[in-house]
């Protein structure tokens, strides 16, 4: 894998991530050489989710109001329905999400993820793939869908399902590498 240190990667979660799409990345990250910041609505622990059941909780580093988009070097967005449909709604998360985007930062996003893109008025335009459910939100709001267990545009890595999770990982690191400043290689 890519080399990734002091790479800054704010990981955007609430309560009803998908576990593995959490944690999978956030492995690969750390071996990778990132710093990584789990970042969330409120202070203690999140509750994950293996698909319906509940798995394990995570500790939060930062609340999102203790952060700025300009102390991270890039994004990863956890799936889960229940996380995303929350996250999307929170206006810190959009006012991050947007400015990531104008600074020409990368953002990795997984499942249900896109919708956070959406609802940050980011996808027209964009080529993505996301869980099959969202497709039409994301047609809807003037993006192209793929069905491919990865897609790449510019900035954006996205992905469909934990499934997909081995190329997802390898697709952000290779993505979140190409964004490192030469003094930090």
């Amino acid at each position: 894998m890519a080399e990734l240190s002091g790479f800054r990667v704010a990981v955007l979660a609430t309560d009803g991530f998908e576990e593995a799409e959490l944690s999978e990345p956030v492995r690969a990250l750390k071996q990778a050489g990132a710093h990584v910041t789990i970042v969330a609505p409120k202070e203690g622990k999140i509750q994950g989710f293996q698909h319906d059941d509940t798995s394990d909780r995570v500790r939060v580093d930062r609340t999102l109001n203790e952060v700025r988009a300009d102390e991270f070097d890039g994004v990863q967005l956890p799936g889960g329905a229940l996380n995303a449909d929350a996250m999307r709604a929170i206006p810190q998360v959009t006012a991050v999400l947007k400015a990531v985007q104008e600074a020409g930062k990368p953002i990795a996003a997984i499942c249900h993820a896109p919708w956070e893109l959406i609802s940050a008025g980011l996808v027209r335009g964009r080529t993505l793939t996301s869980y099959h459910t969202i497709r039409d939100d994301i047609t809807n709001a003037g993006g192209t869908w793929l069905d491919r267990e990865v897609v790449e545009d510019g900035t954006w890595v996205t992905s469909r399902q934990p499934s997909d999770l081995p190329a997802f990982n390898r697709a952000m690191i290779r993505l979140f590498a190409g964004r490192i400043a030469p003094a930090n290689v």
